[in-house]
């Protein structure tokens, strides 16, 4: 049983919560360093929301009360939910594309929809709205993929803006099966009370949600930090003996895997020719060209200086050799230029696979460092590989 309560009474705390909700967000813009932009968008969209309310004629404070701008209102408040999320990643944020919807669906509702009463004035805003929570969904899932989330997580992450849009689309669903019955969100209705109920709970929520999204970002960035070389962005040696670690213990399970142990040649020189900056640009373009040779799974880390390791799951020599002659290849068709002056780019490879008789990473690591020390003493730019040794023959029992 709902409680007790009627329309009136929960729009006027709709537009009470949305207020505050304004209010804080606004502060936090002045106050927080992280994504102000971002804050300044969920504020807006809080604050649109609370006057498209607070227009509304049921609470008597704006007589003869155009509906279009109530309508107006609400629709760019989820245009501003809509960028909020790409800001909240420091991304570019698709103004332009919402300004255009959210002018267009403005107008076509004040002219062509018949008033707020009609199944199409209601299919059109709601349904514009119940569209740009989606998009909205749909970005957040896709920053919290991009900041290293599983899938799983990263779905329920952006969950709330999808139960959003089943909430607006109700509304013209229930305006399709039940015509007449539920003009206006003011008509004391079981439909109405549960709507406005449930739209008192997802503000909090879904400001709840934003806050929690801002709050992700800086735990991932903090962990980024952690694991992350500072110059090439590419994983620390930290990172990576967790990471081969991890496989290691998968290898017992039957899955092998690869590591590729690469060092640029001749870096000192560059150094000293061109100076300590192109070697710290140097460093970055092989990172940015080596990554493309690379699958999603695969990790790619500065061990220190010029030296490099890619970590390859599921990949045995032969894999590890393809891969690596392909990062080869690829250097030395691109040159490295500095101030108008080019410099080749080429780095010695050593390879190794793992072993079930392994009885930790560092025997394989160990063995791609002596393919390396062989490939710098064949003349540098080449792949070299550590075989394995067959395990002796044992003679049957008679």
């Amino acid at each position: 049983m709902l409680p007790v309560a009627d329309p009136v009474s929960l729009i006027a705390a709709l537009v009470v919560l949305f207020g505050v909700a304004a209010a804080v967000w606004l502060m936090m813009a002045v106050g927080l360093r992280e994504s102000p932009w971002a804050c300044v968008s969920v504020a807006g969209a809080n604050g649109a929301l609370g006057a498209s309310f607070l227009l509304h004629e049921a609470l008597g404070l704006v007589p003869h009360m155009d509906y279009g701008w109530s309508d107006f209102l609400s629709v760019a408040a989820f245009g501003l939910i809509r960028v909020t999320v790409p800001l909240v990643g420091d991304r570019p944020a698709p103004w332009r594309a919402t300004l255009l919807v959210v002018a267009g669906v403005g107008l076509l509702t004040a002219l062509f929809t018949a008033g707020p009463q009609t199944l199409p004035h209601k299919l059109v805003l709601f349904g514009t709205m119940c569209v740009l929570s989606l998009l909205a969904a749909v970005d957040a899932w896709r920053l919290m993929r991009a900041r290293g989330l599983h899938m799983r997580a990263a779905l329920m992450l952006a969950s709330p803006l999808v139960i959003v849009g089943v909430l607006l689309l109700s509304r013209p669903m229930e305006a399709a099966l039940a015509p007449g019955r539920t003009e206006d969100i003011d008509v004391a209705s079981a439909f109405n009370l549960g709507w406005l109920w449930a739209s008192l709970v997802l503000a909090l929520l879904i400001n709840g949600w934003i806050a929690f999204l801002l709050l992700m970002k800086l735990v991932l960035e903090i962990r980024r930090l952690t694991e992350r070389d500072p110059l090439t962005d590419a994983l620390n040696r930290r990172a990576l003996s967790e990471a081969v670690d991890l496989e290691h213990s998968r290898q017992m399970r039957g899955h092998g895997y690869a590591l590729v142990l690469l060092d640029m040649d001749r870096f000192k020189l560059l150094n000293d020719s061109l100076g300590h900056p192109a070697g710290d640009a140097a460093l970055k373009a092989l990172v940015t060209l080596l990554r493309s040779c690379l699958r999603e799974v695969d990790r790619f880390a500065r061990l220190g200086g010029e030296e490099f390791c890619a970590l390859l799951p599921d990949t045995g020599i032969a894999g590890a050799a393809l891969v690596a002659e392909r990062m080869r290849t690829l250097l030395a068709e691109h040159p490295f230029t500095w101030e108008g002056q080019a410099w080749p780019l080429t780095a010695s490879f050593g390879i190794a696979e793992s072993a079930r008789e392994d009885a930790s990473a560092a025997e394989v690591l160990k063995r791609a460092d002596q393919a390396l020390y062989r490939a710098k003493g064949q003349g540098r730019n080449v792949v070299q590989a550590v075989e394995l040794e067959p395990a002796p023959a044992t003679k049957p029992a008679h």
